[in-house]
C-alpha cells in the first residue's frame, strides 16, 4: 500500500516538533552557571550574644545570590581564615559576629587578604567584634557601645544623606523602620556615611546629631561596607533592607 506523501510529511513534522520541544525543556532545566560568579564567605561565629536572626540572614543572602550572580558559603570555623582559603573569595561578610572570633593566625590572614585587595562587609553585630584588635575597629568603621533597652527593638527614622551609592539609591530621603539601634564608639572619621540615625525619633541614642548607621570606605587595600540594621528576623523580609544589603554587596564587589 502506497502511503500518501502528505501523511509522511505531517508525520515527520510531528516527530521533529516533539524532539525540539523535549530538547528545549531539557535546556531550560539546566542550572545557569556563570564563570564570573562571585564567591562570598559569610562568617557567623559568635563568642558572646548570638542573634536569632543569623540563619534568616544567611538564607536571605543565599536567595539574593541566586538572582544576582554570587554564591554564599557560611562558616563558623576560624581556621578557614588562612591565606590559601581566603584567596577563593571576592568578599568576606561578617554577619552579627560577636566578640573575639579570630585567633592570631586568623587575624594575620584576614589582614593580608584585605591588603591584597580583598573586600569586607559587616552587618549589625559585626561592630560588636574584635575589640582588642584596633585594625579591625578601623576596618569595620566603629565599635558597638550600647543600644536602647526596654524595649531594645523600636521604630526610628533615618536620614539618607548619600543616594548615589548602590546601597541607598532606592531609598527616599527619610527611612523609617523597626530594628535594634546601636550606639557607637571609636568612629573612623575617614569613612563615608550613607545614613544617619535621627535620635529625636526614638529614645536611647547617645551619639547625638552625628549618629551614623550605614557607611562605606576603602581601607588598607580593600572595599568596606557596614550597616547597623539586621537585628530582627523580620529585617531580612523587608524589600528595602534586602536592596540595602544587595547594594552593599555590589559596592564591595566593584559592581
Amino acid at each position: 500500500m502506497k502511503i500518501p506523501g502528505r501523511f509522511i510529511a505531517a508525520l515527520l513534522f510531528c516527530v521533529l516538533f516533539i524532539t525540539f520541544s523535549q530538547s528545549q525543556t531539557k535546556e531550560e532545566n539546566i542550572p545557569l552557571i556563570k564563570e564570573d560568579m562571585a564567591q562570598i564567605l559569610v562568617y557567623t561565629k559568635t563568642m558572646g550574644y548570638r542573634h536569632k536572626s543569623i540563619e534568616k540572614g544567611v538564607s536571605t543572602l543565599k536567595n539574593l545570590g541566586l538572582t544576582n550572580n554570587f554564591s554564599i558559603v557560611q562558616t563558623e570555623d576560624s581556621l578557614q581564615f588562612n591565606d590559601a582559603n581566603l584567596k577563593k573569595y571576592d568578599l568576606v561578610l561578617f554577619l552579627s559576629t560577636t566578640l573575639d572570633v579570630l585567633g592570631p593566625d586568623g587575624e594575620k590572614a584576614f589582614k593580608t587578604y584585605i591588603n591584597n585587595g580583598g573586600n569586607y562587609m559587616g552587618i549589625h553585630a559585626a561592630s560588636d567584634t574584635e575589640y582588642d584588635w584596633p585594625w579591625y575597629g578601623k576596618l569595620v568603621g566603629a565599635y558597638f557601645t550600647s543600644h536602647p533597652n526596654n524595649p531594645n527593638v523600636r521604630e526610628a527614622k533615618m536620614n539618607v544623606v548619600d543616594k548615589k551609592h548602590p546601597a541607598t539609591a532606592h531609598l527616599k530621603d527619610s527611612w523609617v523602620r523597626t530594628d535594634e539601634w546601636y550606639n557607637y564608639k571609636l568612629v573612623n572619621t575617614e569613612m563615608q556615611v550613607l545614613i544617619f540615625l535621627d535620635e529625636s525619633s526614638y529614645e536611647g541614642g547617645t551619639n547625638g546629631d552625628n549618629h551614623p548607621i550605614a557607611w562605606y570606605h576603602e581601607f588598607d587595600g580593600g572595599r568596606v561596607f557596614y550597616t547597623g540594621g539586621g537585628h530582627t528576623e523580620e529585617s531580612y523580609d523587608e524589600p528595602d533592607f534586602q536592596k540595602h544589603l544587595l547594594g552593599g554587596i555590589n559596592y564591595c564587589l566593584g559592581r
